[in-house]
This record gives structure tokens, sequence and C-alpha cells, in this order.
């Protein structure tokens, strides 16, 4: 084989290995394209995940950012239960609140986080600054919730029912607008759960003041 040949199919080769790195180039751009933004949504993973691919607006980040406080103050009114509470079925139903309310905070945390946007931190009766300082309906004030941790027995049972149905109807209104005007819809789906298991709450606490 003469070396003019070899030279030919060696300059043959390299020409195909170019075209196919430069189709690989193309191909791995395209893929980068359409993986990122909130349009493409995401696959597997956890419920915070698929989230941060799908389209968020401003009403989901301030629902997230309200919320996140008025269900601290509900784990707060909640843990008082367990050494204050007198009645079983008020035990029974604070554990019931905490239970379901501090995994849903963490599921809101991790989308705020997800999003880029604030995590409210600090005293739940101040509403924690940034967008979540508009008013957060139901929320109980520093002297609600101190008359609440001076209370026990009966006194306690009747107090936290009372200021619990006002909490939940509240978080019952900050969910009906999230359902209205919100775009995510694991955000929305949240807000009717809530919405449910308030409502629920809400009739069982209203049976127990009428037995009082």
């Amino acid at each position: 084989m003469s070396i003019r040949t070899i030279a030919r199919r060696a300059a043959l080769t390299g020409a195909t290995v170019a075209a196919a790195l430069a189709l690989a180039g193309c191909s791995g751009g395209d893929d980068h394209r359409a993986g990122s933004g909130h349009q493409t949504p995401a696959t597997g993973g956890a419920s915070a995940d698929a989230s941060t691919a799908a389209e968020f607006g401003d009403a989901d980040v301030l629902f997230a950012q309200m919320m996140i406080p008025h269900h601290e103050q509900a784990v707060q009114m909640s843990e008082l239960a367990a050494t204050r509470a007198q009645d079983a079925e008020v035990k029974r139903l604070a554990a019931q609140i905490k239970a379901a309310q501090a995994p849903e905070i963490a599921t809101m945390t991790a989308w705020l986080t997800a999003w880029g946007r604030p995590v409210p931190s600090g005293s739940p009766a101040h509403g924690h600054g940034s967008e979540a300082e508009h008013d957060m309906p139901g929320m109980m004030s520093d002297e609600d919730l101190a008359e609440l941790a001076a209370a026990s027995g009966a006194e306690f049972d009747r107090r936290f029912v009372t200021m619990m149905i006002e909490h939940h109807e509240g978080a019952i209104t900050m969910a009906e607008d999230e359902i209205a005007k919100g775009k995510n819809p694991e955000v929305k789906a949240l807000a009717q759960q809530i919405r449910t298991t308030q409502r629920a709450e809400i009739d069982t606490m209203r049976k127990m003041l009428a037995r009082r």
C-alpha cells in the first residue's frame, strides 16, 4: 500500500470522527436547553423536586411564605396540649394537627428554597417578615398565646379549641386564595388538602364545644 493511499484513508477517518463529535455536540446542547427553566417537568424524585421544574407564580410563593409561620403557630399551640389539656380528645386532635402540619412546613420550605425565594423565620405571631408580612388570617397574637400557655385543664381545652377553630378558618381562607390564583399544580394540591383536612377538624372541634 502506497504512502499516498494510507494518507487518504487517514484523512477520511479523521473527517468521520469530526462529524460524529459535531453531531454529539449538537445533541448535548439540545438536551441542556430542554432541561433548563420552569417549562420542563422533572421526572422522579421528591415532590419538592418536581415543583422546581413546574411553573410557579407570586401567589404560590406568597402562599408558602405565609402558610409556613401559620402552620408553625398551630404546631406551637398543639405542643402545649400535651401537658395542659385535660380532655383526651383534645390531646389526640392536637397530636393529629402537629403530625399533619410539621411535614407540610418541610415541603413548603423545600419549595421556597428550590425557587430561590426567602424562607420565613422568626416569631410566628409577627409574620416572619418578607412578603409574609401581609395579614395572615387566623393568627394568634403573643398575648393570645401567653393566655393559652397559662391555662390548664378544662380552661385550656376550651381556649385551645376556640382558638384553633379561628386559626383553621384563616388557613382555609389562605388555601382558597391559592386555589384560585396559584399556578403550581403541587402547591394548589397542598392548598386543597389543607382546606379539606382543616374543614373536617373544624367540624370536630365545634362538636367538642357543643358538648361543654
